[in-house]
């Protein structure tokens, strides 16, 4: 039977799996989930076409419905006029666009919202620079639990009307994701509903590590990219992905020498605590002063994951690159008309980040590249 325990990531202190944990009591580091036991087989993926199809490598247990809406099994594209065009072995589009709500926040959230259903909560709250607030509101809206959203006023409007859609509450705040997330844990507190922010609940990362999962099955089970290039806010997906690739090589799923891809952050200029820690070889990130950028799920100035992050870009040999708004444009425009994918600006982040890392001879000519496009680009259009 699959078991798993809650580890901090910080000092080690661990939790029983069951438990409703948040951040560490010690030392306020997120908690990370560990599995027991005997390591579950890739021969027992059951047939399924969304994320939970990796049910034997997620926090689930046998017998347990998923609160799910097909989350998952996005295709990873191939973009050879891209390639070309930077003279790279080969380019993938992750489209994380096909989700439900339209981002791989969707991931995360079926992830989490399951199993804070089963340990009992009884509402749900979080902060959102946008996508992360609709996934919220439809996921408890499937699982028929109550929902506050707090979201900055500059939040791309169709967002919230999506979010307003699904019958959450939503509540507009002055400021930026960092003033919401106050009061959003201000609210839990009182409440007694649980914050689902980044990183301040263990199962938001075992939804997001089903990205990498996807791109190791769509490459054969077998090798992996040589590069990630990742739109970083809170960085869930990145160091999820990054922990699904060792549990991989633990468990028997890819061969123990396999070449671990190069993981890449990618923000913008306006908005980069990552990209200014990993320049001044730090392991944690300074809070960013005054955040400004339209890619709306860019703009963290504080994230919680930061030295998680930081970690897994000097474990695997990565890299961290900010671009000007003007270079996000173009590329957000580009990516679309070279590939006929409806991008969201954080996807021409990171296609703007590759653009001038190759041409700085950081990324080698030989690499074989998937950009993230973590969501749909009608999402940003009034």
């Amino acid at each position: 039977m699959k078991t798993w325990r809650l580890e901090c990531s910080g000092c080690g202190d661990r939790q029983r799996g069951d438990a409703l944990a948040t951040t560490c009591g010690k030392c306020g580091q997120p908690f990370l989930v560990e599995y027991e036991g005997p390591a579950p087989g890739r021969g027992d993926l059951p047939r399924r076409l969304d994320m939970w199809r990796y049910g034997p490598a997620l926090p689930i247990h046998d017998g347990e419905l998923p609160v799910s809406l097909g989350e998952g099994a996005t295709p990873l594209l191939r973009a050879p006029v891209i390639a070309t065009e930077l003279g790279l072995r080969a380019v993938w589009i992750k489209e994380e666009g096909l989700n439900p709500t339209g981002s791989f926040k969707a991931r995360g959230m079926s992830a989490a919202v399951t199993r804070a259903r089963t340990l009992g909560v009884s509402g749900f709250t979080v902060p959102t620079a946008g996508n992360a607030g609709a996934a919220l509101a439809a996921y408890g809206a499937a699982a028929a639990m109550p929902v506050r959203v707090y979201a900055p006023r500059s939040t791309p409007g169709n967002i919230l009307n999506t979010i307003r859609t699904f019958g959450a509450e939503l509540v507009l705040v002055d400021g930026h994701i960092g003033d919401a997330g106050k009061q959003s844990r201000a609210f839990a507190a009182e409440s007694g509903w649980f914050d689902v922010s980044t990183l301040r609940e263990p199962y938001r990362i075992e939804g997001k590590k089903t990205m990498g999962l996807e791109i190791a099955e769509e490459l054969g089970w077998t090798r992996l990219p040589t590069h990630i290039i990742y739109p970083t806010g809170g960085g869930t997906g990145l160091i999820g992905m990054w922990k699904a690739f060792r549990e991989m090589i633990e468990w028997g799923w890819m061969p123990a020498d396999v070449a671990l891809p190069k993981m890449i952050v990618a923000q913008a200029d306006g908005c980069a605590p990552i990209v200014r820690a990993h320049r001044e070889g730090a392991d944690r990130a300074t809070p960013w002063e005054n955040p400004v950028t339209h890619a709306a799920g860019l703009r963290v100035p504080g994230p919680l994951g930061d030295r998680l992050i930081l970690r897994a870009v000097r474990e695997s040999g990565g890299d961290a690159h900010a671009v000007s708004e003007a270079a996000i444009r173009a590329d957000t425009e580009h990516l679309a008309r070279a590939t006929g994918i409806d991008a969201a600006p954080e996807g021409g982040c990171a296609l703007a980040v590759l653009r001038e890392l190759v041409a700085a001879g950081r990324v080698p000519r030989d690499s074989e590249v998937v950009i993230f496009n973590t969501g749909s680009g009608a999402s940003y259009r009034s």
